[in-house]
């Protein structure tokens, strides 16, 4: 039989629901102070989560795929490219709307880009993936047609979104998500 503290022992979950706690509230999330709160060692919560980056990516996830899910059911009375440029610049001004997303690009840019715009993690694949999804359905049902396969069509999308949403790190300009929409819309037409 566990004992009390065994059966009240902190967890994977408990570790990263504390951390999404932090980046909700725009604090930075440490593991030294994740690890001290939860009253394990930097090494058991390694253990549990990952590396630093592991974690940031999973809550970066974790707030992207509902957001990602209510965009798509917002955008069910589109179709074609329009359906995908309303996704596009709903996510784009989620992302450009949170402060504590905007509050982690700006005190960890690079680390943020990374981790959300390149193959260093499994982030960029979700989102993408997720856009091939909805465009597979556009173009199921004849709402679609392109030269391009579907995913790199999806990679295009995701690759104009980020482009807008992230131009004050790229290039040091406003972010504009009615970009997103009419530069979408604009290359998925037939």
């Amino acid at each position: 039989m566990l004992s009390e503290s065994e059966t009240r022992r902190p967890d994977a979950l408990t570790a990263f629901r504390l951390a999404r706690k932090r980046f909700l509230s725009s604090d930075r999330v440490e593991m030294r102070e994740i690890a001290a709160d939860l009253g394990v060692s930097r090494t058991t919560l390694f253990r549990w989560v990952g590396s630093r980056d592991d974690l940031l990516v999973e809550i970066c996830w974790s707030i992207a795929k509902p957001t990602l899910q209510h965009a798509t059911a917002a955008a069910d009375d589109l179709v074609g490219g329009d359906r995908i440029a309303s996704i596009a610049e709903a996510f784009a001004r989620s992302s450009i709307d949170a402060p504590f997303y905007r509050e982690f690009l700006r005190r960890e840019p690079e680390r943020a880009l990374r981790l959300n715009t390149t193959a260093a993690s499994p982030f960029q694949e979700r989102v993408i993936d997720h856009f091939a999804s909805v465009i597979q359905e556009e173009v199921d049902e004849r709402r679609l047609t392109s030269t391009l396969e579907v995913a790199d069509l999806a990679y295009l999308v995701v690759r104009l979104l980020q482009s807008y949403a992230y131009a004050d790190v790229i290039a040091g300009e406003s972010p504009e998500p009615d970009k997103v929409r009419r530069s979408v819309s604009g290359f998925l037409r037939d």
